[in-house]
């Protein structure tokens, strides 16, 4: 049980660090796509790119650790756990997402951005709702 402890903080502490940078990024992304100065445009392309390489590996970590506490607690656990399924199919649109995100800021980078801040604004929430379903499965474990 000690194991799965461990397992189960460190997933969560590298799902903490992860979600704080893609909450934060496409933050920058608004004020990016709504500058007209170009030295600020160029200091938060230089912001938007260090950002998501550092939460990157939060990102494998978080996976990492979440797949070694599903070999934890075994094969049978996995398939009576259907609101895991639910929660993987969730953190499966996230890594969507955060690889959309290098996406974006290639097109920052390239100066070739055409979406609004409003668009950005919205883009944000995309993570919220992901965080507020997946802690509502993994402490309800409704089915």
């Amino acid at each position: 049980m000690t194991t799965i402890l461990w397992l189960k903080a460190l997933h969560v502490c590298f799902m903490v660090a992860w979600f704080a940078g893609i909450f934060y990024l496409p933050r920058l992304f608004v004020n990016h796509a709504e500058s007209e100065n170009q030295a600020v445009s160029e200091q938060l392309k230089g912001m938007e790119k260090r950002l998501l390489y550092f939460v990157t590996p939060f990102a494998l970590l978080t996976f990492i650790f979440g797949f070694a506490l599903m070999y934890q607690y075994g094969y049978a656990w996995f398939v009576a756990s259907k609101w895991l399924h639910i929660k993987i199919t969730l953190v499966l649109i996230l890594f969507i997402y955060h690889g959309y995100c290098f996406k974006l800021v290639k097109d920052f980078r390239l100066d070739k951005n055409t979406r609004s801040g409003k668009f950005y604004r919205i883009f944000n929430e995309v993570p919220v709702l992901i965080l507020f379903a997946v802690v509502f499965l993994v402490y309800l474990k409704p089915m």
